[in-house]
């Protein structure tokens, strides 16, 4: 019966070949003291005080009622099942769809259809594959 290397004698080995790899790159590092190599050395920057703004500057102004869009969408997975509960919380009505792909390559992905929730309105998404499902996510669309 042959004995196997433990994991300590792997990694040491392992540190061995790596360092063997990385020796010549380090002697070929140029010493501390000598000039940066190139046809002039590189002066280090200098920051100017005055240049430095003395307050942050201002935050973004928040988006225009019309940019605000899109319900909020919690996707639930559990075996072949999924289930997507949107609320939408603006003043749009959202087009929302359910997209389910599937794992096994012979179960075919479903894209549900569009399902309009209305401002402060609920909606629920259900879609299922035969075996599991890989990946579940809703996609938003305005009318």
């Amino acid at each position: 019966m042959r004995a196997r290397p433990s994991g300590a004698v792997s990694l040491l080995v392992t540190s061995v070949i790596l360092t063997g790899l990385l020796m010549p790159g380090a002697a070929a590092q140029p010493a501390a003291d000598d000039p940066a190599p190139g046809p002039e050395a590189v002066p280090p920057a200098v920051v100017e005080l005055a240049e430095i703004p003395a307050e942050p500057p201002a935050p973004p102004a928040r988006p225009a009622a019309r940019d605000l869009f899109g319900a909020d969408c919690d996707t639930e997975i559990q075996g072949s099942q999924v289930t997507a509960s949107c609320h939408n919380a603006y003043p749009e009505t959202d087009l929302v769809r359910l997209h389910v792909e599937c794992d096994r390559w012979w179960d075919v992905d479903g894209d549900g259809a569009a399902v309009a929730v209305r401002p402060a309105g609920r909606v629920e998404l259900v879609g299922r594959c035969w075996k599991e499902v890989r990946a579940a996510w809703v996609s938003h669309q305005r009318p």
